[in-house]
């Protein structure tokens, strides 16, 4: 069996990411891309006034919007972000995420390797 880097979607097909996952009543909804010490890629569906309260990383987190708008908090700063816009949230800022519609994004972030 070869080995399979990106799981839970389609290999070699053309798909929208925002199709990967469905926002439902009341509630956050994940789909996990990639999970490893290096990097995380997740997928994510938010109902309108659900949120992930603030926290932090400790890698640099980068979010881009599929689908609505959404609110990021990050050290205190609001950023609204609509559909195919980015936000960098660097590593060790507390940030946190909530959304005033229903919207998708996708999480990327990267995390530290030691270096030897």
């Amino acid at each position: 069996m070869k080995n399979v880097f990106i799981k839970n979607i389609n290999h070699e097909e053309v798909i929208s990411l925002a199709n990967q996952v469905e926002v439902l009543s009341g509630q956050v909804v994940s789909k996990t891309l990639v999970q490893n010490s290096a990097v995380s890629i997740t997928l994510f569906a938010f109902d309108k006034g659900e949120e992930i309260s603030s926290h932090d990383s400790s890698g640099d987190a980068m979010v881009t919007v599929l689908e609505g708008t959404g609110k990021f908090t990050v050290d205190g700063v609001e950023y609204v972000l609509k559909a195919n816009e980015t936000l960098i949230m660097p590593a060790k800022k507390p940030h946190a995420v909530s959304a005033q519609e229903t919207f998708k994004m996708m999480l990327v972030v990267i995390f530290p390797q030691n270096e030897e």
